[in-house]
């Protein structure tokens, strides 16, 4: 049973196979290469804390390689702490101790690149203040928010009617950000079994979310040059007719692509026809770097769609405030099957984010300069230090989706984390293994964390062959 489609505690050799891609493309002995390789889907969080792997008999076999090489392997990762072998139960993935990790072979720590996000904006603090001010008006209810306070709600209501899309308070659902909206929607909206489109690449939280509903999701192409491959993807929706497809039109994290209006009009005609609800995730269609009088409406303004909003992005993401845009039959839906989860979003960071709110304009531009600066610098960067990668420079969000020219994005990875830099290999957004020729960079950091890690990136680049992962618990919780 494979754990990409079943969500199972048993990786076939097939499966396994599949996530393992380019592994020889390693100098190293073959054992150290597959080992490194695993390692790193268990780093990655690919390979899941309690998956059984495959015998050595049967990976063997699927890889061409000798037994001795597998059994060579699975030691290595039980040398590491990455895997144990129990007689009768075969040999598990499992996370070394803290006690037992080294420490990073850089002074200063590791640099976290696996998170594409901004620090908090200026005056958070001061809102905070003026909140907790006004936070005396609400002490005499229960506290238990499951819909939003009116006062946010309307705020939201309003971003969208300013963005072109007519939108009343009674269309908006608080959430505890972005990917609890994913979740609760996916949970109300998919039953165990049925199809979901996502994008290939695409944000793997929001895959896990929809597999967490019991749903097999159906991929479908996004490029830098192309976006969406849109006769796959309605050919995608007629075959399938799924209840639910996944989209992020805006800035689409990786590849930072932005559907055109009418390919909108036509996806959501289609998805229309099936039945299909078109959950578009809007995170980034505010964090536009070069301003463009063209800028598509929000997806619902073309079709049936239900939208995600949050300020993770824009605000900081220690605020978990996100949002659904929906009608209000699904509103009522929504609230009823919350308290399975959660008993509502915290009063005062709705608060909070009400008084940011009113002054988001001003914070929008501030954003677009830092972003401006960051993207700039990094794509400079990474084109004068790596003529033969392919660098796009987006027109918003928050990542380059990097082409290397070669399937090693893995072992790049491994190397990185040698020079203290935690990067997200491009495989973990996809749900097959594919991505090997990709690198997502974020441009959201500090000039200084910037620098640090084009040098960090230039050292493991020229150490790419034959790496060896360090024995690091830390997964990656790519965002």
């Amino acid at each position: 049973m494979s754990i990409s489609d079943h969500g199972a505690t048993t990786v076939s050799s097939r499966a396994l196979g599949v996530l393992l891609d380019s592994w020889r493309a390693s100098s190293a002995p073959g054992y150290l290469a597959l080992a490194d390789r695993i390692r790193l889907l268990v780093l990655d969080g690919r390979l899941p804390v309690g998956t059984r792997l495959p015998s050595e008999r049967d990976l063997c076999a699927h890889l061409g390689v000798s037994r001795t090489t597998v059994a060579a392997a699975y030691a290595a990762l039980r040398d590491s702490g990455h895997v144990d072998s129990l007689r009768g139960s075969g040999s598990v993935v499992r996370l070394p101790a803290r006690t037992s990790v080294p420490r990073p072979t850089t002074t200063e720590g590791l640099l976290d690149l696996t998170k594409a996000a901004l620090p908090a904006v200026d005056g958070i603090a001061e809102a905070a203040q003026r909140a907790a001010g006004r936070l005396g008006a609400y002490l005499d209810e229960p506290g238990y928010d499951p819909v939003g306070r009116p006062v946010l709600r309307e705020a939201i209501a309003e971003r969208y009617r300013r963005r072109g899309l007519e939108t009343s308070a009674e269309q908006i659902v608080v959430t505890l950000g972005a990917q609890h909206a994913i979740a609760l929607l996916s949970r109300v909206l998919v039953s165990r079994g049925d199809r979901a489109v996502v994008e290939a690449p695409g944000y793997p939280h929001a895959f896990e979310a929809l597999r967490g509903a019991g749903a097999r999701l159906v991929p479908v192409s996004v490029t830098v040059d192309h976006g969406w491959d849109e006769a796959a993807l309605l050919q995608t929706l007629r075959r399938t007719s799924p209840p639910v497809a996944y989209l992020m039109p805006d800035f689409h994290n990786p590849t930072g692509a932005t559907m055109p209006a009418d390919q909108r009009v036509r996806v959501l005609e289609a998805a229309a026809d099936e039945g299909t609800v078109v959950i578009a995730d809007e995170t980034m269609a505010e964090m536009a770097i070069d301003r463009r009088r063209d800028a598509p409406l929000p997806m619902a303004a073309y079709g049936r769609a239900v939208s995600i909003g949050s300020v993770g992005k824009s605000l900081w993401g220690g605020l978990r405030i996100g949002w659904i845009r929906a009608e209000r039959p699904l509103v009522d839906r929504l609230v009823r099957a919350r308290s399975a989860g959660d008993l509502g979003t915290p009063v005062l960071e709705q608060l909070v984010v009400a008084e940011l709110l009113g002054d988001f304009d001003r914070v929008l531009e501030a954003r677009a300069g830092h972003l401006r600066r960051g993207r700039d610098r990094v794509v400079h960067g990474l084109r004068e230090a790596f003529p033969s990668w392919q660098v796009p420079s987006p027109a918003g969000g928050l990542t380059t989706w990097v082409g290397l020219g070669a399937p090693v994005s893995s072992q790049l990875t491994l190397a990185a984390r040698r020079e203290g830099l935690l990067l997200a290999a491009g495989p973990v957004f996809g749900i097959d293994g594919a991505f090997e020729r990709f690198l997502r960079v974020p441009f959201s950091y500090a000039d200084s964390d910037t620098d640090r890690a084009l040098a960090g990136l230039r050292a493991a680049w020229d150490g790419v062959d034959g790496v060896q992962a360090p024995a690091s618990p830390l997964l990656a919780e790519v965002v």
